[in-house]
């Protein structure tokens, strides 16, 4: 997710909150502020804060506002959500005197859980905080709008819908993988979006080696039929996860073995990040 933020901000608002989408000034680029966002979160669980991302924008009428996504992915519903997102709020006001623009998806299966405020009273003293959330499951019942949508996260939720789905059948989770990477080229995608894509569609649908290898054999065909130029998403990703591991043996043969942590952050980059 934390991936798809970064290629595809304006996307992301365009599809979960259009309102904000349609507030924003695009001719001026938004700012990520990864380092503001840490002291924001700095004693957040990193279990609870899955991917949370903080950005710069400037809205049509000339202002400067911050805006926070914060995505929760759990299986299930957290009672520390609604004071989380307003802990945000409140230390960005009281760092850099900033007012956060807090913005919440939610990728559990309870259809019921929907917190989108914080509420607290005592005596004649209040304080509370409302803000929007997208709720993942309720894109169930849209399946043939995210089939026609040629927004990248109508693909990226169809993703995350068959891999809650698929937890107990990973054998169905291969053939709905297959199917959305197969729809990323009969979508007529550039070749950058086809391999971003992919490579967040198989971040997020793991599945056993039996299984990915038959899969990966499947994508190659396809991509020989289809004539892919310079280096396809398999290849890409190949090499990415071969430089991966190569990072990962060295680190451990010079400072011993280094936390799993550190591992999973390694796993995540790119062959541009891994070349820095």
């Amino acid at each position: 997710w934390k991936e798809a933020l970064n290629e595809y901000f304006d996307s992301f608002l365009s599809f979960f909150f259009p309102v904000a989408y349609k507030a924003i000034d695009w001719t001026k680029p938004p700012e990520s502020l990864d380092k503001e966002l840490q002291q924001i979160t700095a004693s957040s669980s990193t279990e609870k804060r899955i991917a949370d991302k903080l950005y710069k924008v400037w809205l049509l009428d000339k202002t400067q506002v911050w805006i926070l996504i914060h995505i929760q992915i759990q299986s299930q519903y957290d009672v520390d959500f609604q004071e989380r997102m307003y802990i945000y709020n409140y230390r960005a006001f009281d760092l850099y005197h900033k007012f956060v623009v807090g913005l919440a998806i939610l990728g559990d299966t309870s259809s019921t859980w929907r917190p989108n405020s914080y509420h607290q009273a005592m005596l004649d003293c209040e304080l509370s905080l409302k803000f929007p959330i997208a709720k993942l499951l309720d894109y169930e019942s849209r399946w043939n709008e995210l089939e026609s949508s040629d927004n990248p996260f109508a693909i990226i939720v169809m993703a995350h819908l068959k891999t809650k789905a698929t937890t107990g059948n990973l054998s169905e989770r291969e053939q709905w993988k297959w199917t959305l990477i197969k729809g990323l080229y009969e979508r007529g995608l550039t070749k950058e979006k086809i391999v971003t894509l992919f490579k967040i569609i198989d971040k997020m649908m793991t599945l056993p080696k039996e299984l990915q290898r038959g899969l990966v054999a499947k994508i190659k065909h396809l991509e020989e039929e289809n004539q892919m130029p310079f280096i396809s998403p398999t290849e890409e990703l190949a090499m990415e996860r071969g430089e991966q591991q190569l990072i990962i043996r060295q680190l451990n043969r010079r400072i011993g073995e280094i936390k799993s942590s550190f591992i999973d952050t390694i796993r995540t980059l790119t062959i541009d990040q891994l070349e820095l």
